[in-house]
């Protein structure tokens, strides 16, 4: 079931607006005609397996590779025909680590505001908030390597949030965290796309992660097979989780790890 479909033209307030998106590699096609609308301070989980072509469409919405064939549109702005205007209104965590481990805190979080164009008293104000709204103001001034996984990967988030997106893009981004702060990051995720009104994706594996998101989009061998509220997918699959749901949906042998 595709989400995108019979529009001539998106409306220009969509955070994002993917229509006939195709990327292969070779022989293989990591993504096959995927649909995808996301709305201002709409928070949707991009669920998949691994492999399902989640980073893939990852790479194609922040530009580090081109699309074979469809449109993308994130804010009403082409990334195609307009990278750069395209992408200076998203935040990104990657899947990988991407910190500077011998750089601080501070160091880190200041090099990527000057990549934005953010100086002097704006950047330390901005750095000093996002820092002190996460609990790491006391972290600052060590050096990346000296924290946590949960702690660097909170760094990375203050980074994505710096310039002030509205679309925040996260690609994985509990993987190799503990349970605790898995559901710290998560929670805190939520609450800024209520606070700053922000349009989020978040791609997961992890079917509880996708439990609280606005909407659901399970991607599966480079295809959206279904879009829709987690209650939607239980209701249409009649399941009785959104674990078995997905399951259905995708259908894996419910002893498959995922």
């Amino acid at each position: 079931m595709t989400e995108v479909e019979n529009q001539e033209s998106p409306p220009l307030t969509s955070a994002l607006y993917a229509a006939g998106v195709e990327k292969s590699y070779g022989q293989r096609m990591a993504l096959n005609k995927v649909d995808i609308k996301i709305e201002p301070g709409e928070f949707v989980a991009l669920l998949g397996p691994n492999g399902a072509g989640k980073t893939t469409l990852f790479q194609l919405l922040t530009g580090l590779f081109v699309a074979d064939a469809g449109t993308i549109r994130i804010a009403g702005v082409n990334i195609n025909k307009n990278a750069v205007p395209a992408l200076a209104g998203i935040g990104v965590v990657f899947q990988q680590p991407t910190l500077d481990l011998d750089l601080t805190v501070t160091e880190n979080l200041r090099f990527h505001a000057n990549l934005h164009g953010i100086v002097g008293a704006e950047a330390k104000l901005r750095i000093t908030e996002e820092l002190l709204r996460l609990k790491l103001s006391d972290r600052a001034d060590e050096r990346a390597r000296a924290l946590s996984g949960g702690q660097r990967r909170r760094i990375e988030l203050a980074r994505a949030l710096l310039h002030h997106p509205k679309f925040l893009l996260m690609d994985e981004p509990t993987v190799g965290l503990d349970p605790g702060s898995r559901s710290d990051l998560l929670a805190y995720v939520l609450d800024l796309k209520h606070e700053r009104k922000m349009a989020v994706l978040w791609a997961s594996h992890l079917v509880d992660e996708a439990e609280k998101a606005d909407r659901v989009i399970v991607l599966h061998k480079g295809q959206v097979l279904e879009t829709g509220t987690p209650q939607e997918l239980i209701e249409r699959t009649e399941s009785n989780s959104l674990h078995n749901a997905f399951m259905a949906i995708t259908d894996q042998n419910s002893d498959d790890p995922i």
